[in-house]
């Protein structure tokens, strides 16, 4: 068979050029193909904060491939096992995780990032999303997350593009993969719209790293549920199932949890709130364990300090979806705004209502103000004699319902913030079922030949939440075994 290239990669994400490397690293020629072009290049990945979550024994080792930084020298990076990664997944995905491609996940996540440095991607502390500065100058991280790209997602595609360059890979833009070629029961290709024709790409492997289907609102509705329909899309436009309906047309089996997906707080009102090419993923609005989270109708309705916001954050997009008109305000004090992530809190165009006091601030959010001062005066009353201490599961709760686990402060000192959120869908956590070297499995078990997979595409490590800067890692992971395979 005459072929193109020896791999055809479809996705140009973190995940696709993983793989797309490893494969180029072999000697293979590698054609990427990416449905967007320009700006609109790079998937979800262009979109996230690059925070990526691997076990590490501390500083020291992280030092080893990050970028230097006058602040090492003042920090504290408590080490985070495998077995504590492998303990995250489980708990917050409630055990519906697969204890292999987690297994898999949790070991080669640091020596996989370790691959991409080595290639030329650049990776840093997170000091402005992971760590709080203490009063006597140093840093202290927390949550076990640590590391990032350098320049955050617009950084990771930039490097990726860059080692793309470099090891030969003939990266097409602009071309939306639709089909899948089989020829005596395997894979050998796939068929592509491109400037209004179609093309036909013939390769021995094909890696499908083109996430998931998020991006379409009717497959949202069909299996998410109904108001899924109006969740707004916090990254790229194209992840529409496409490659999902391509594999499964060929045989593929479904694996992971469709009905649930990973989901934000995402700014309500801002004029630009779906796909935001310049702003990306500072429309998030995740400094809410230190406040509260009220509905429209002035009350609490779930635990904002149940645990490090790296363990909730994507599963509480889906509980102010079900709030009436999916819609809710975190509300700060004078005393606990300053310490606020700033590169969210002061974002230009940022949706806040500042109000001198709780009359004010009822309404001018428009909710019924007896109702709000019960719930904001029942709130402080709660609160427990602790110490309070972001960095740590501190104790200090409001005992009330529902309670406030951690890091509770009144709200009491004027002027109040209010910051309205909806739910911003980032991805959905059903796909292919794969297995640990990336190749498609069909009903029966078995591997579909010539066909891989990576990314949001690969189902089966994530359900109903995921422990943050896992999606990143997994893609890497992952693509860069299914481009050593392929």
């Amino acid at each position: 068979m005459e072929r193109d290239a020896d791999v055809i990669v479809v996705g140009g994400g973190n995940a696709g050029f993983s793989a797309a490397h490893a494969a180029a690293e072999r000697g293979r020629s590698v054609i990427v193909l990416e449905r967007g072009e320009g700006e609109t290049a790079g998937g979800n990945s262009f979109f996230t904060a690059g925070a990526t979550r691997i076990a590490h024994d501390g500083l020291e080792q992280l030092a080893e491939f990050v970028e230097p930084d006058d602040r090492h020298a003042v920090s504290t990076v408590p080490p985070y096992s495998s077995e504590e990664y492998l303990a995250d997944l489980e708990r917050v995905t409630e055990g519906r995780n697969d204890p292999d491609l987690s297994r898999v996940l949790v070991t080669e996540a640091q020596p996989t990032l370790r691959w991409l440095a080595g290639l030329g991607l650049r990776y840093r502390l997170m000091y402005e999303r992971q760590a709080y500065d203490r009063p006597d100058g140093s840093y202290l991280f927390w949550g076990g997350l640590h590391v990032g790209n350098v320049g955050g997602g617009e950084g990771l595609i930039a490097d990726h593009t860059a080692v793309a360059q470099r090891l030969g890979e003939d990266v097409r833009y602009g071309h939306r993969a639709t089909e899948l070629i089989v020829e005596d029961g395997r894979v050998v290709g796939v068929l592509a719209e491109h400037d209004g024709r179609e093309v036909e790409l013939r390769g021995e492997s094909v890696v499908l790293a083109a996430g998931g289907f998020e991006a379409d609102a009717e497959l949202r509705a069909e299996h998410l549920g109904q108001r899924w329909a109006a969740a707004k899309v916090r990254g790229t436009a194209f992840n529409v199932g496409d490659m999902i309906r391509a594999g499964i047309a060929v045989g593929a089996d479904r694996g992971g949890d469709w009905s649930s997906c990973h989901s934000v707080q995402w700014d309500a009102f801002h004029q630009h709130n779906e796909g935001n090419l310049e702003l990306t993923n500072r429309l998030t609005r995740q400094s809410y364990p230190l406040g509260i989270l009220i509905n429209t109708e002035g009350r609490r309705f779930l635990d904002e300090g149940a645990d490090f916001r790296n363990y909730t954050y994507a599963k509480y997009g889906k509980v102010i979806l079900e709030q009436p008109d999916s819609l809710a305000f975190q509300v700060f004090d004078a005393a606990t705004r300053p310490m606020l992530r700033s590169e969210e809190y002061e974002m230009p165009g940022v949706s806040e209502i500042v109000a001198n006091s709780l009359e004010e601030l009822a309404e001018k959010l428009e909710v019924p103000l007896e109702q709000l001062r019960r719930t904001v005066e029942d709130f402080n009353a709660s609160i427990v004699e602790a110490d309070f201490d972001p960095t740590v599961k501190d104790g200090k709760k409001a005992d009330t319902t529902p309670p406030k686990s951690n890091w509770a402060s009144p709200i009491a000192q004027a002027p109040f913030y209010a910051y309205p959120v909806t739910c911003g869908i980032t991805f959905t956590f059903g796909g292919l079922r794969g297995n640990t070297d990336g190749q498609v499995l069909d009903a029966a078990g078995a591997a579909i030949p010539g066909l891989l997979v990576a990314g949001e595409m690969l189902g089966g490590l994530f359900s109903a939440n995921y422990p943050g800067g896992s999606g990143l890692a997994a893609g890497a992971v992952f693509g860069r075994r299914a481009g050593s395979i392929a």
